[in-house]
């Protein structure tokens, strides 16, 4: 079993993000954190294998969580979950010894096909042991690469449902269908199906937008955004620091 420590400082997408894992077979949930210095204490106590580490945290940044954790020697491997775009900032995550880099927001089958490619990186590198040459190495690195993804339903493609998930993560106060197809360039009902899939795979939230007449209008905003996390105080901790 691989155990997950989660580090995410907003409550709504830490459990989120807790669901997933429980759901894919061979992986158990070690704890959830809301801190840096909350992640680094957790990992000094109890065995975490794989980190989902968000990188804009109260305390501190994700980069600055690996860095502490190789200094002191601790063997943890990190999925980097964050809204960060930055083609430096990706840089840097590789060479902090991230494995892999998952965009918010995300569905689960996105997620799924990250932990699925980890746990074949685990097992091949336990049943080979040694390399007996590059041909081997390559086989092995090639694996997190290699991410699956689930069917979306008929009439629903992957490069419109990138396009959209893109606008609404830029969504600062959330966004409605109408302001999303004209970002995107879809219909507006089309707009509406896809921003409908993503909240119902916990990617987005629905919040109601009351203007000056009529009924109140749908905007959808992100899970996890670091604009919408409203906050948190010393660690980030809420009354129970460390759960498992």
């Amino acid at each position: 079993m691989i155990n997950v420590l989660v580090v995410e400082d907003d409550p709504v997408a830490a459990d989120a993000h807790r669901a997933y894992v429980e759901r894919v077979a061979g992986f158990t949930v070690a704890g959830v954190v809301h801190s840096g210095r909350a992640a680094v204490r957790f990992c000094a106590r109890h065995r975490v294998d794989l980190m989902l580490l968000d990188f804009y945290l109260p305390d501190t940044h994700g980069l600055d969580v690996c860095r502490t954790l190789r200094a002191t020697g601790a063997l943890v491997d990190v999925i980097a979950v964050t809204s960060a775009r930055d083609l430096e900032l990706v840089r840097g995550a590789v060479s902090a010894g991230v494995v892999q880099y998952l965009l918010k927001p995300f569905t689960f089958a996105a997620l799924r096909g990250k932990l699925d490619s980890y746990a074949r990186f685990r097992d091949r590198v336990a049943r080979l042991g040694k390399a007996s040459g590059q041909a081997d190495i390559d086989r092995v690195l090639e694996t997190l690469r290699t991410p699956g993804r689930e069917p979306l339903p008929k009439g629903m493609s992957a490069a419109t449902l990138d396009a959209v998930t893109a606008v609404l993560a830029e969504a600062r106060e959330g966004v409605s269908a109408a302001a999303v197809a004209a970002a995107s360039g879809v219909a507006r009902v089309t707009a509406r199906r896809y921003l409908e899939y993503l909240a119902d795979h916990g990617v987005a939230r629905r919040r109601p937008h009351y203007g000056t007449v009529g009924r109140p209008e749908v905007r959808y905003v992100p899970v996890g955004h670091p604009d919408t996390s409203g906050g948190r105080g010393d660690d980030g901790l809420g009354a129970s620091p460390e759960t498992s």
